[in-house]
């Protein structure tokens, strides 16, 4: 079953180190079953308050979806993430 990460960026907080994830994070894919539906396009806020920005990657299963995420190789990169940023990250199965 088709499984989703949806990352929103509520806030930047330095710019530099989402610059470093931004060149870094296209790696990370490498090897892993995944389609990128949507990253930082247009937004029409229906409810509530508008994220600075919205990713949505799509995987085969939350297996493939958990093997990439919790990477070695992705989890070095989201360090930048983390720093330059306040993001949500949620993983929601299809149905």
């Amino acid at each position: 079953m088709a499984t989703y990460i949806v990352f929103t960026k509520e806030s930047t907080e330095d710019q530099r180190e989402l610059d470093v994830y931004q060149s870094k994070v296209g790696e990370t894919f490498q090897g892993h079953p995944v389609k990128i539906l949507a990253a930082y396009g247009p937004q029409q806020v229906l409810e509530g308050h508008a994220p600075e920005g919205v990713v949505i990657v799509e995987f085969p299963s939350t297996a493939a979806a958990r093997a990439w995420y919790d990477s070695p190789a992705y989890q070095e990169v989201a360090q930048h993430r983390f720093r330059g940023a306040q993001y949500r990250a949620v993983l929601v199965e299809g149905v």
